[in-house]
């Protein structure tokens, strides 16, 4: 059996019917569209065709039927087409990024919110990774005899702070010896090779530095880490109000896998690959996430891939829209980023 065009006409519009009102389509509505000029008897064999290709399902003996998750994937891979954002609602994205944010996360905040609002489904985003980028600078500036801030600063700008203990009787010409040193070793490395084993192959060089370099490496690789697996979230509840989570215990798998954040952070972290990915149900590798569609869209500063966000909703998603927003905020929060790294920028 084929997938010819008119089966593919009836798929469509069956899809389209039940994003719209998540009610199970029939043979008699689709045969009263103005558009439509097939019989109700044809159209219903159609649908029997349709359904035995694996393309439909029916909830009830008696009722219409809804798209499979094959019909999805058929319809995002050769039917969608995206939809056109107004100026209204590039308006209402742009207003998320004009207000005022000092640091990268309450930037990343702003575009989870951003994004649930818009799309009224739950967004999730994946903050810049420090891992991928490299060391352009390093400073160390005393603040008393027993600390100093050690600031990082990389090749995309991003600028990275934090506290660190000195060895007892250091002075500032020994900080700006180390500082030397450190720029010398770690610069145009890149912080995911960056490792404490760095220094054990060179501690007959360094002396009595290596036990203060080993705890400037140290204190870089926990800002990696404490970066790398965050993920934002925003609007969990909005699923709750879509017909398919009327299911308490279908609702309360979905909100234990946006509890642990983990399963959110392997899958950003594997989709920042690509452009946008979209995953549709059972496609989903984690069992609590069978249920929903996710589609991500990877960010960037200037060519350099920085991190990822998305949204999850129903398999009933309006996809062409949803693309459609997710490239716009793309292009916002990267521009939002970029802006807020020139304004930090120290001047050299």
């Amino acid at each position: 059996m084929e997938m010819d065009k008119r089966k593919m006409r009836i798929l469509q519009a069956i899809i389209d019917d039940y994003i719209l009102t998540a009610a199970p389509v029939g043979s008699r509505s689709l045969s009263k569209r103005a558009d439509f000029n097939i019989s109700s008897a044809t159209i219903r064999n159609e649908m029997s065709d349709l359904e035995e290709m694996g393309y439909l399902e029916q909830p009830h003996t008696s009722a219409g039927r809804v798209p499979s998750n094959k019909a999805y994937r058929l319809y995002v891979n050769s039917i969608m087409q995206r939809a056109q954002l107004n100026e209204t609602e590039r308006k209402a994205i742009r207003a998320y990024f004009n207000q005022r944010a000092n640091q990268v996360e309450g930037l990343v905040r702003q575009t989870a919110t951003a994004l649930s609002d818009i799309t009224r489904y739950t967004a999730m985003v994946l903050p810049p990774q420090l891992s991928t980028v490299r060391i352009k600078h390093i400073s160390l500036v005393q603040l008393s005899p027993e600390r100093a801030l050690l600031v990082l600063v990389t090749d995309t700008g991003f600028i990275r702070d934090v506290l660190i203990r000195l060895p007892e009787g250091i002075d500032n010409y020994d900080l700006e010896r180390f500082t030397k040193r450190l720029n010398e070793t770690l610069h145009d490395m890149r912080l995911d090779r960056m490792v404490v084993d760095e220094v054990t192959s060179m501690s007959e060089e360094l002396g009595a530095d290596r036990a203060f370099f080993q705890s400037v490496l140290e204190a870089l690789e926990d800002q990696v880490q404490q970066n790398a697996q965050k993920v934002e979230l925003a609007g969990t509840t909005n699923l709750l109000f879509h017909p398919e989570y009327s299911d308490m215990a279908k609702a309360k798998e979905f909100l234990v896998a946006l509890e642990g954040k983990d399963t959110l952070y392997q899958m950003l972290k594997k989709a920042s690959s690509m452009e946008f990915s979209i995953t549709i149900g059972e496609e989903n590798e984690a069992e609590e996430l069978k249920d929903v569609s996710i589609v991500t869209a990877t960010y960037r500063i200037g060519s350099q891939p920085m991190g990822t966000f998305g949204i999850l909703g129903p398999t009933r998603m309006h996809y062409g829209r949803v693309i459609s927003i997710l490239e716009y905020m793309q292009l916002s929060l990267s521009e939002a980023l970029l802006g807020l790294i020139e304004q930090d920028r120290p001047e050299e």
